[in-house]
């Protein structure tokens, strides 16, 4: 198994998944510091979820794409992109920033059951009708990892997210978002047809206006 022993360390209330783009407003000295040493050294930092009883133990290394803005007093607007997951190990704090021995973990089984997938884009592209948004199919092509597409999409909590992110198949990442649309597209419908009776009566027939 891969390691990277000091990787500087970002934590952040938030999940990150490989693949996935972040718009980043680095303002912290500390932060400017660890962009600026990623940028002159061409390494990634790690993302880790910040909670508050500590950092969670699975993050995601990201990359720099882009310096959008240099302001004058050093604060910079970046983009990165994440790249693997990986398990913290030990935390150094010999720096302005943390820094982390990580062990980069590995994608298990790396087949995909095409029924899963199959249901898991029908039940994302219904969840994005009911929306309102529009939907791409382009979306779901060409992707090394569906679930982690998705998953920036689903309405999921950032617990939820974190579950999904530690998961170590593929097979089991669109399982879990297969179970969780079943759950939420229903909620999501319900309110859809409240909304829309709403709309068509005023006003729920069993609950007149009170009167004034």
């Amino acid at each position: 198994m891969a390691s990277i022993d000091s990787l500087p360390l970002f934590p952040l209330n938030l999940v990150l998944y490989p693949g996935e783009q972040l718009p980043l407003h680095i303002f912290e000295e500390r932060y400017k510091d660890l962009t600026q040493y990623c940028l002159d050294h061409d390494v990634p930092f790690g993302i880790v979820r910040a909670k508050d009883e500590g950092v969670v133990e699975v993050g995601t290394t990201a990359r720099i794409q882009e310096v959008v803005t240099r302001y004058e007093d050093e604060r910079m607007d970046i983009v990165v992109e994440g790249e693997e997951r990986f398990r913290l190990l030990e935390i150094h704090d010999e720096k302005s920033y943390y820094t982390a021995d990580v062990a980069l973990l590995e994608e298990g089984e790396s087949s995909v059951d095409l029924d899963l997938k199959e249901r898991v884009i029908t039940q994302h592209m219904k969840l994005l009708e009911l929306a309102g948004r529009t939907v791409r199919p382009d979306l779901y092509k060409d992707v090394e990892y569906l679930s982690y597409v998705l998953a920036q999409n689903a309405a999921l909590e950032e617990d939820q997210k974190q579950e999904l992110l530690e998961l170590s198949t593929e097979n089991e990442r669109i399982r879990y978002l297969i179970r969780h649309f079943e759950t939420l597209i229903p909620r999501v419908e319900k309110k859809e047809d409240v909304h829309r009776r709403i709309r068509s009566n005023g006003h729920f027939k069993d609950f007149p206006p009170e009167e004034v």
